[in-house]
């Protein structure tokens, strides 16, 4: 099998591409793609679980930390524990975060508009819709195996 047949392979270079679009367009805000859909959850959400925000992120726990803490330090979004269970933490969007937040949106609506000039509206729609619907997961097992989504 060539290597240009390989999903993973192509999958890989068209995340990157499409990382570094996002990236470049929102960088005038200050922003990383992945730090623009934290904010825009923690926006729509209010307060929220680092648990639940992973969970809407498809991310695990310890890389939605990872990709907070630079939005904790730069001050756009704050933790506090959980008023019903203090080992959880809550994250929940600051003033300044608000305000990065909306400077931001006109970036992304122009970088929507590029992508989508740049590759056909149906084609984007189409992409948009079968990422939404691809089933892959692996996890490791009981055993240590790492199970993927259609193993048996």
């Amino acid at each position: 099998m060539a290597i240009e047949d390989c999903n993973c392979m192509i999958l890989r270079k068209a995340a990157r591409k499409v990382s570094n679009f996002y990236d470049a367009m929102l960088s005038p805000a200050g922003l990383r793609a992945t730090q623009y859909a934290i904010l825009v959850v923690v926006s729509e959400l209010g307060a929220v679980s680092i648990n639940d925000l992973a969970d809407r992120l498809d991310l695990d726990r310890t890389t939605t930390g990872k990709n907070m803490r630079p939005l904790v330090l730069a001050k756009l979004i704050r933790m506090k524990p959980s008023p019903t269970d203090r080992r959880s933490r809550i994250v929940q969007l600051t003033q300044h975060g608000a305000a990065r937040l909306e400077a931001a949106k006109p970036l992304w609506r122009r970088a929507q508009r590029a992508f989508e000039s740049a590759n056909g509206e149906r084609s984007a729609r189409d992409l948009r819709r079968a990422l939404a619907t691809l089933r892959v997961r692996a996890e490791v097992g009981d055993s240590g195996r790492v199970k993927a989504d259609g193993d048996r």
